[in-house]
């Protein structure tokens, strides 16, 4: 997402470099229900995400699993 151009004009380069902490199940659940695109742009930041209604449900089953 960093090199293409839209990324390049609405934001600056930390507000591109800037990250979510989250566990890598929410993140493999994350990349499996969104594309890349969807995520830099609706998705891009934790509150976005946790207000997601497809999300929800998958959070709420990784946090009763066992950390691995």
């Amino acid at each position: 997402m960093h090199r293409r151009t839209f990324f390049k004009k609405h934001y600056s380069k930390p507000e591109l470099a800037a990250g979510i902490d989250i566990c890598r199940q929410c993140h493999t659940g994350l990349h499996k229900r969104f594309s890349e695109m969807e995520l830099a742009k609706q998705l891009n930041n934790i509150d976005a995400i946790q207000n997601e209604p497809a999300l929800a449900e998958y959070f709420n089953w990784v946090s009763k699993q066992k950390v691995q």
